[in-house]
C-alpha cells in the first residue's frame, strides 16, 4: 500500500503535537491548577485534529488521485470511505 505523500510535513505536526503532550505531563508532574492543565488538553487535541485534517487533505490529493488515474474506482473509494470514518471517530 502506498504511503500518502506529504509526510514530512505530518511529522512535524505531529512532532509539536508529541511536545504539547510531554509539555502536559509535566503540567501534571508539577501539581499545575487543572484549569491551565486542561487549557492545553484541548489545544494538543486541536492540533491533533489538525494533523488528521492535513492528512486526510493529503490523502485525497495523492492516494485517491493516483487510484482514479489508474483506474481503480472500487479500491480507492473503499479506502477514501474508510479514511473518512477514522478521521470522523476522531470527533467522538
Amino acid at each position: 500500500m502506498k504511503q500518502c505523500s506529504d509526510s514530512a510535513q505530518t511529522v512535524s505536526r505531529l512532532k509539536r503535537v508529541e511536545g504539547q503532550i510531554r509539555g502536559i505531563i509535566n503540567m501534571v508532574e508539577d501539581d499545575r491548577p487543572c484549569e491551565d492543565i486542561l487549557v492545553q488538553v484541548a489545544a494538543a487535541k486541536a492540533a491533533l485534529h489538525k494533523a488528521g485534517q492535513s492528512l486526510l487533505e493529503s490523502h485525497l490529493h495523492h492516494c485517491v488521485l493516483d487510484g482514479f488515474k489508474k483506474g481503480e474506482f472500487d479500491e480507492t473509494i473503499d479506502r477514501l470511505l474508510t479514511a473518512l470514518e477514522q478521521f470522523s471517530r476522531m470527533s467522538q
